[in-house]
């Protein structure tokens, strides 16, 4: 029997908007409900989770295309992608996930697919909002107490409790699957 994919839901904003602070503040709450999070984060700059002098960088040194690594707690797989020209797309990457033990998965970036998603705005960067831009964005995180309309539901940006609110209350309108359209703009 397949296992349902979990509802995906975004944080998007330009670098430096706090959308992984908020992330960070919104996983325990969410945690605290009895959701099973995982996350996806995209990063623009090259990254290694590895370091030299370690076995299993050593072994992808030496040539191996797949390295798992893993203990009691947890385990990683690397996979190098060399030949890859450009990032790999957002379905790509959450087919590598286990949906089996996830009720939600949150992205940070991807920005430009289309998936419900959540814009972090903050007011001193200076910057226009998205969402005027994208009818995926569901809700905009903003410390600016009103938005230009129109605009979708505004959270604060310092409330993750509200957030998490919110993120609940949009989960319970998914049920386990579907990140079908239809079903983003019900806010």
């Amino acid at each position: 029997m397949a296992v349902a994919t979990p509802p995906v839901l975004g944080f998007v904003a330009p670098s430096g908007s706090g959308k992984t602070t908020l992330l960070c503040r919104l996983l325990p709450r969410l945690r605290a409900r009895g959701l099973r999070v995982g996350c996806l984060k995209h990063a623009h700059h090259r990254f290694d989770v590895d370091h030299p002098g370690k076995d299993s960088f050593e072994l992808r040194a030496a040539g191996a295309e797949q390295v798992l690594v893993a203990s009691r707690r947890r385990w990683a797989l690397m996979v190098e992608t060399p030949e890859a020209d450009a990032d790999p797309d957002l379905d790509t990457l959450l087919a590598r996930l286990d949906p089996g033990g996830l009720d939600l998965v949150l992205v940070e970036g991807f920005k430009h697919a289309d998936y419900a998603k959540i814009e972090v705005h903050r007011s001193a960067l200076g910057l226009a909002p998205l969402y005027p831009e994208d009818p995926a964005i569901i809700a905009v995180a903003s410390d600016r107490p009103s938005l230009p309309a129109p605009a979708p539901p505004r959270l604060a940006l310092d409330d993750p409790e509200a957030v998490a609110g919110f993120v609940v209350e949009w989960l319970a309108g998914q049920g386990r699957g579907g990140r079908g359209r239809s079903a983003q703009r019900r806010y």
